[in-house]
C-alpha cells in the first residue's frame, strides 16, 4: 500500500485528498489545523466522500511514500514541522501551488530527485473544513521524469487529467498568466463573469501581457495571443466561480499576491522589464487589506 500525507487540505488539497482516498490501495493522511471527520466534495462526477486519517500534530507520524504540499505560498514555514516527521530518504514531495517558484523554498531541504513541482488548475471552493465544491475536473502537469511519472500514477483512478511535460517552465508561466489576471476579480470582488465586461477584460489583458514578457525572459515559450486565450477561458468558465485570491480577500485572509503578481514584478525588474499594471493591482490590493 502506498502511503500519502497531504499538508493543507483547503479547496484544492481537500478535493485531491478525497479523490485519492477513493483508491483502497492508497493510505491517505491529511495534516490540518482544524480537524474534521469526513471529506465531502461536490464534483462534476457527482458527490464523493472520504474518511482519511486526520492529523492535527506531527507527533506520532512516520515517513510516508509521498507528501503533497498544497498550502498557500505564504504558509510555507508551517510545513517544516510536518515535513520533518513525514519525509524519509525515499519520500517524494510534490509541491502543488500557485506561481512559478514551486521548488525554491524546499531546495536544500528535500533532495532534488524527490521534489515534484506541479502546476494545478482545479477550480474548487471550500465552504467549511472538509466541504468543497469542485467546479471542473481540471488538470495537473508535472515534469517528465521518474518522479513525475510516479505522481501521475497516483491519480490514474480519478477523472483529473494529470500529465507529464517536457517544458515545465512554459506550463508554469502559462498558468501564472491565468492566475495573474485573477487579481482583477480580487480587486473588484466579482467572480469570473466580470471578464465579460470589456473594460475589466482589458485590464486583465494588460496583466497577462506583462506576464508574457517576463515569462519569455525566463525561458518560457508563450504565445502572442495568450492574453486573449486567458480572457476566453474566463468567459467560458462558470460565471459564478471564485478564484482563491478573490476568496481570500473576501474572507479577510492573507492573499497570495506575491506568488501570483508580485513574482512578475520581481522577475521583471531583474530583466529590466517594466510591469506597471501588475505593480498597480498589487499596490491597490495591499492598500485594500490595510
Amino acid at each position: 500500500m502506498t502511503s500519502i500525507a497531504l499538508i493543507g487540505p483547503g479547496a484544492v488539497g481537500g478535493t485531491l485528498a478525497a479523490w485519492l482516498s477513493q483508491n483502497a490501495d492508497l493510505a491517505v493522511t491529511v495534516c490540518v489545523r482544524t480537524p474534521f471527520e469526513t471529506l465531502a466534495i461536490e464534483t462534476p462526477e457527482g458527490p464523493i466522500t472520504a474518511t482519511p486519517r486526520v492529523a492535527t500534530s506531527p507527533e506520532g507520524l512516520a515517513p510516508v511514500d509521498w507528501v503533497l504540499v498544497t498550502t498557500k505560498t505564504y504558509d510555507t514555514d508551517a510545513t517544516w514541522t510536518w515535513l520533518g516527521a513525514l519525509v524519509g530518504p525515499e519520500t517524494r514531495v510534490a509541491i502543488l501551488r500557485n506561481g512559478v517558484e514551486h521548488s525554491e523554498p524546499f531546495a536544500g531541504r528535500i533532495a532534488k530527485r524527490n521534489l515534484v513541482p506541479a502546476v494545478v488548475d482545479i477550480p474548487a471552493e471550500r465552504s467549511a473544513p472538509g466541504r468543497m465544491l469542485q467546479r471542473r475536473n481540471g488538470w495537473m502537469k508535472v515534469p517528465a521524469d521518474a518522479a513525475g511519472e510516479a505522481f501521475t500514477a497516483l491519480f490514474a483512478h480519478t477523472p483529473i487529467n494529470v500529465q507529464t511535460v517536457n517544458d515545465f517552465t512554459t506550463e508554469a508561466w502559462k498558468k501564472l498568466a491565468l492566475n495573474c489576471a485573477g487579481a482583477v476579480n480580487a480587486l473588484v470582488l466579482k467572480p469570473a463573469g466580470i471578464a465579460h465586461d470589456e473594460g475589466a477584460a482589458q485590464v486583465m489583458r494588460s496583466l497577462v501581457r506583462e506576464c508574457v514578457a517576463v515569462g519569455r525572459a525566463e525561458g518560457a515559450d508563450l504565445a502572442d495571443d495568450l492574453p486573449d486565450q486567458v480572457i476566453a477561458g474566463y468567459r467560458a468558465a462558470d460565471p459564478g466561480s471564485v478564484n482563491s485570491l478573490h476568496a481570500d480577500r473576501a474572507a479577510g485572509r492573507a492573499m497570495e499576491l506575491d506568488a501570483r503578481n508580485g513574482v512578475i514584478i520581481r522577475r521583471g525588474a531583474a530583466h529590466g522589464i517594466a510591469t506597471p499594471a501588475n505593480a498597480m493591482v498589487v499596490a491597490l490590493l495591499n492598500a485594500a487589506a490595510l
